[in-house]
């Protein structure tokens, strides 16, 4: 009975999030006259913010996801505010947080981690709440900001996530060298001995989407993927399965990545003809006149929201307002999107996006796909763990 009461919980805060996030997709696909003007009532606050910051070391620290800053985006920022980005990109949230614990918290003004792990940071003690008198957040889709006070208040402190960049991951590839059965791809397409030698993923993200897939084929129960969140018990089983299965399939696995380039790489020069990926590298080549796909598998493609957090040992206190509040600024957001491929919660970001955005958009999520997503669950300390423990010992396999 307790266990079914812990799976119920995390039914809901995945409805919960798969809610905020089709709201968020809905915005982000329309023009924003109403978000708009609310934005430009309270874009007053901007001058202020960077004259302030000005005024401070002109420099600031971000260890952010490796494509999120693109070059243009910097200069803009500084021939804007003068301020310096000192910028370290990172491929993985198991990053962001094995180095502010290495660090205990020094080093950066701004991190960069992903909506669900807040279970996570919010007991290391690493993090501060941000002043939210000095953030024009009605700038944001208020979906996506809900996520950081309800899910990152931690201990009644305040708001420690902002909203950032969302995403999601499913099958990018080739269009000159491969095509969906069906017009639709799957997850285990990546696996497929048709496809042997020509694919690649992210081991732990590629290993749940093995195990949906093998929801589909009656591997695994329907919805084993989502009872594994709910206890180390129920997950290890699972987990299990899903590595023999792996496993036993890794050498039609050509290259496992873990950053951005790397996808690109392989996709260009690698000989890669599908693969399971972030929304952005493929939707960037594909804007840049590339023979490449995106869309959203049968299975359904897992959905993310990447934040800006403050570093208790963070410094530049002016920097990173003003940081936040370019970032929060439809035009250089917008033009941020031409560049790396995601999407962003500003309202009106849109409206400064070239016109392939749009047509990306609606080919990746074609049909219901966007009422199909999979929002990555809040995953707790043990599930990490455990996860890392059987990613191991397929990629040592």
């Amino acid at each position: 009975m307790e266990r079914m009461s812990i799976m119920a919980k995390e039914t809901m805060k995945n409805k919960s999030t798969r809610e905020l996030l089709l709201a968020a997709s809905a915005l982000n696909r329309r023009s924003f006259v109403k978000g708009g003007a609310a934005a430009g009532a309270i874009v007053a606050a901007g001058p202020a913010i960077i004259e302030n910051a000005l005024a401070s070391s002109g420099e600031i620290n971000i260890l952010m996801w490796s494509d999120y800053l693109p070059p243009e985006f910097i200069d803009s920022f500084k021939a804007k505010t003068g301020i310096k980005i000192n910028y370290t990109g990172i491929g993985s949230n198991e990053e962001i947080i094995n180095k502010m614990k290495a660090n205990k918290g020094q080093g950066f003004d701004i991190v960069s981690p992903t909506n669900n792990q807040n279970l996570e940071w919010g007991p290391l003690e690493l993090l501060q709440p941000f002043d939210m008198s000095k953030i024009a957040i009605d700038r944001v889709n208020p979906a996506m900001s809900k996520i950081g006070t309800d899910g990152w208040n931690f201990k009644g402190k305040g708001v420690h996530w902002l909203p950032h960049i969302w995403g999601t991951e499913g099958i990018g590839w080739r269009t000159d060298l491969w095509a969906p059965e069906g017009g639709v791809p799957s997850y285990g397409d990546v696996w497929s001995e048709a496809n042997a030698g020509k694919t690649m993923g992210r081991p732990h993200s590629m290993m749940l989407g093995a195990g949906l897939y093998m929801e589909t084929i009656g591997e695994l129960e329907k919805g084993d993927v989502w009872k594994a969140y709910t206890s180390e018990a129920a997950m290890r089983p699972i987990w299990q399965k899903i590595t023999d299965w792996t496993i036993a399939r890794k050498k039609n696995i050509k290259i496992l990545w873990n950053d951005a380039d790397t996808q690109k790489n392989a996709l260009l020069k690698e000989g890669v003809i599908v693969g399971q990926t972030w929304d952005g590298p493929p939707l960037a080549l594909k804007s840049a006149g590339e023979p490449i796909q995106y869309q959203a598998p049968k299975e359904g493609s897992m959905a993310w929201v990447d934040g800006m957090s403050m570093p208790i040992g963070a410094k530049n206190m002016e920097e990173i307002y003003a940081f936040i509040d370019y970032a929060y600024q439809a035009e250089p957001a917008g033009k941020a999107i031409n560049k790396h491929g995601y999407n962003s919660p500003v309202l009106g970001a849109d409206k400064f996006t070239d016109a392939s955005y749009k047509k990306n958009f609606a080919e990746a999520y074609p049909g219901d796909a966007l009422a199909n997503l999979n929002p990555w669950p809040a995953q707790a300390p043990w599930y990490a763990e455990v996860r890392t423990e059987y990613r191991n010992k397929f990629v040592s396999a």
